[in-house]
């Protein structure tokens, strides 16, 4: 199914696109407008065609390390998407203004270098330019030094992480506060955040930019968006695993889902290309879940009304991105009904019958087959008896498609263990960690910490963290985030 399911570049980073802005609580078209108008900054200021094109694609994936840093920001500042959110707008009184300036820099700095990491990794894997990759490598330094998470200065960063900052905070403040107090913001920041010179210009020329940026949000056009690296074709898993980060015990869940949906579908006699669309559908149903903080994902109790809400909300915020990546109009589509159930008992729409089509039938009863049999803050993973059974409870309650049930079932009688699905690895790739590597990275891309890795597998906390380090080093990471989006690429986990 991998072989055939590739999908544009350019498609998938839309995708990202808009699981990063959910994340930074952002309107779901920010980073496409940011990437138009740092793509009219560089011209302006002088860069060739290839610069041009380098700046659009760190506007677009600047935020996919949001999800990577989330559970941290969560528990520094409690809600990692207002949070963030606030940060952006320079609201007074958000969370990190009380914060001493060691004390603000100790907090933030782990939290940029994973967002790093990950954001230029992205890229890597997406076979984008060397210069993307150093970029958003970089992202959050800035022109005095002030920045993180190398603290570094004026000409050893990228001239793309200035044109981007800058470009963000036009899209940003004006949109909050209107043109004109945007200008004051940004008279505030340049010298500081990026150049005295680049800012002058983009004073003189946002008005007439932003004007002209609303005809093309209007006309929705991806053409000054693309660049020739993003025609290419690229593994659509990568926006799974990538969505996945956001939550540590949630690593691995969208792939299991997309290839349970599929084999379902081939099961009951599917054609290859409904399969294929049911699997992109898997890949991608969780991209709604990015606009939730993670304090309401790791609830361990029931769910106060509110804070349900926002997550019914979750498959409309899926469906959504549909609207902004016609290339997954159809799959995103599929994807929204993950949570439809055949009563009418499900959200976010409360679909019933064949109001949800076969597609959606299966999708919803391989997300719950999946999810049911694997660990979640509020209770502990069902053995595959257990999910079977209750299963057919739902079946018999009118709300799961028996037939898909039946074949998710008879399906997968073993492949799972503990309530984790085991990804065997690819041949090519089996010799680069070693058994015991391989279960110290599976337990710490589900979160475990090092003392807890040693409990599980009766080992020292010293040999699990040289464990972690070789890990580490054969990966060619250095943070827990990198190396399982890394080790999920590769099916080492």
């Amino acid at each position: 199914m991998q072989d055939v399911s590739a999908i544009r570049v350019l498609d998938a980073v839309k995708a990202l696109a808009f699981v990063g802005d959910l994340s930074m609580g952002q309107p779901t078209d920010h980073s496409m407008r940011t990437g138009w108008l740092a793509g009219r900054l560089a011209a302006d200021a002088g860069h060739d065609e290839v610069q041009c094109c380098v700046v659009k694609e760190v506007s677009l994936l600047r935020w996919s390390g949001c999800t990577a840093n989330a559970a941290g920001f969560s528990e520094w500042l409690g809600d990692d998407i207002g949070s963030r959110a606030n940060m952006l707008a320079m609201r007074p009184g958000w969370a990190g203004d009380d914060a001493s300036p060691g004390s603000f820099g100790a907090a933030i700095t782990p939290l940029a270098q994973i967002h790093c990491e990950v954001s230029g990794e992205v890229a890597r894997m997406l076979g984008l330019a060397s210069a993307t990759q150093a970029a958003l490598r970089h992202i959050f330094e800035s022109w005095d030094g002030g920045g993180f998470p190398q603290q570094m200065q004026g000409g050893n960063v990228p001239d793309a992480v200035f044109l981007v900052a800058l470009a963000g905070d036009i899209e940003i403040f004006s949109r909050i506060y209107g043109v004109q107090q945007a200008k004051v913001l940004i008279t505030q920041k340049a010298g500081h955040q990026y150049p005295q010179a680049l800012a002058q210009l983009a004073l003189s020329r946002a008005a007439k930019w932003l004007d002209e940026l609303e005809q093309w949000s209007v006309s929705a056009r991806d053409e000054p968006l693309n660049t020739q690296p993003m025609q290419q074709s690229s593994a659509p898993e990568i926006i799974a695993d990538v969505i996945d980060l956001k939550l540590p015990w949630m690593a691995g869940y969208s792939r299991r889902v997309a290839k349970a949906s599929a084999a379902c579908c081939a099961r009951l006699g599917l054609d290859e290309e409904t399969q294929r669309s049911v699997y992109l559908a898997g890949l991608i149903h969780g991209m709604g879940r990015a606009a939730v903080p993670n304090s309401v994902w790791n609830t361990p109790g029931r769910l106060p009304a509110a804070a349900w809400e926002k997550v019914r909300l979750v498959p409309y915020w899926t469906a959504r991105a549909g609207k902004q990546i016609a290339a997954l109009a159809r799959e995103s589509e599929i994807a929204s009904l993950a949570y439809e159930r055949l009563d009418g008992s499900g959200y976010f729409r409360g679909a019933e019958g064949g109001g949800i089509g076969r597609e959606g039938q299966v999708l919803a009863a391989a997300a719950a087959w999946v999810a049911l049999r694997a660990k979640r803050p509020w209770r502990e993973a069902l053995s595959t008896e257990e999910a079977a059974t209750l299963l057919r409870e739902q079946v018999s309650a009118g709300r799961f498609n028996a037939d898909a049930v039946s074949a998710l079932i008879s399906n997968e009688r073993d492949e799972y263990d503990g309530g984790v699905v085991g990804i065997k690895p690819r041949p090519a790739q089996v010799t680069l960690l070693s058994p015991r590597e391989s279960e110290v990275l599976r337990q710490i891309s589900l979160g475990a910490s090092n003392k807890e890795v040693a409990k599980m597998l009766a080992l020292s906390p010293s040999t699990v963290r040289t464990h972690v380090e070789s890990v580490f080093r054969k990966l060619e990471c250095s943070t827990r985030a990198a190396a399982t989006l890394k080790a999920s690429t590769l099916k080492l986990i």
